[in-house]
């Protein structure tokens, strides 16, 4: 089985979005403590389930997009880009909702929803 690199521009679009997810995924689960602090978020002292979170949500990531990149499947690209839709919208329901309207969520929103176009448009055929 050999790697397989898209030429077509929408393939590799998507497949950028995937590579994307994976260093998310693989900074998340090998420097948690660091994904946790540029996320805004500490955890106690006594308790390190959060680092344990953080490191299984990295992980869960970083092995969606691993798959992605090695099965090139539209099926998969979609996951990825639902992923990020409902993730964006969460965000989105928290601008609104939990007054956490900052310039860096705005940013994170922006992000999210990129990743989630990209996969998306390309599964969907409008790229």
């Amino acid at each position: 089985m050999e790697f397989y690199i898209p030429t077509e521009t929408g393939e590799l679009l998507a497949f950028s979005a995937a590579i994307v997810t994976a260093l998310f995924g693989l900074f998340a689960l090998f420097a948690p403590g660091t994904a946790l602090k540029l996320a805004g978020l500490q955890t106690r002292e006594a308790s390190r389930e959060g680092y344990a979170f953080a490191r299984s949500a990295g992980g869960f990531y970083a092995g969606l997009a691993i798959v992605a990149l090695m099965m090139a499947q539209s099926w998969i690209y979609m996951g990825i880009g639902g992923g990020f839709a409902l993730a964006a919208f969460g965000r989105i329901l928290s601008l609104m909702s939990d007054g956490s309207f900052t310039l860096k969520n705005l940013v994170v929103l922006l992000v999210q929803a990129g990743l989630a176009a990209l996969p998306l448009a390309y599964a969907f055929g409008f790229i």
